[in-house]
């Protein structure tokens, strides 16, 4: 349905996740170095609040600090990965337990959680 006052939502600029307090080197970890996302700078303004920025595609990754934390586990983000098999690799060498989901006929995707707990979910493309 088109908003008759023509003003309408084109896209997705970024996701948040919450993360606690002296979060950004496990965040670097999981979103840097094992999905691959880079870093991107956080303006200076908000730089003090703690937390790190990856870029996603055209679309951001925020990971923010939120106390008292409670991670998510039901909301998540959604990756798409060109080869979910290698990522689910590499996930598992870095130590994180995944999670393969065959309940979306046709979607090759898996579940697994960052390192505060919060859910994350990765199709294949």
């Amino acid at each position: 349905m088109v908003d008759p006052s023509g003003m309408a939502i084109i896209g997705i600029d970024h996701v948040q996740v919450a993360a606690p307090a002296g979060c950004e080197d496990r965040a670097r970890a999981f979103y840097g170095r094992l999905l691959g996302l880079p870093e991107i700078p956080k303006p200076a303004a908000l730089a003090a609040r703690g937390g790190c920025w990856f870029r996603a595609g055209a679309q951001e990754l925020h990971v923010g600090v939120e106390e008292p934390f409670a991670p998510a586990r039901k909301a998540h983000p959604g990756f798409v990965a060109d080869d979910l098999d290698a990522l689910a690799d590499r996930l598992q060498d870095g130590g994180h337990e995944v999670a393969f989901d065959d309940a979306i006929p046709g979607a090759k995707r898996l579940h697994v959680a960052d390192p505060f707990g919060n859910r994350v979910e990765i199709r294949l493309a």
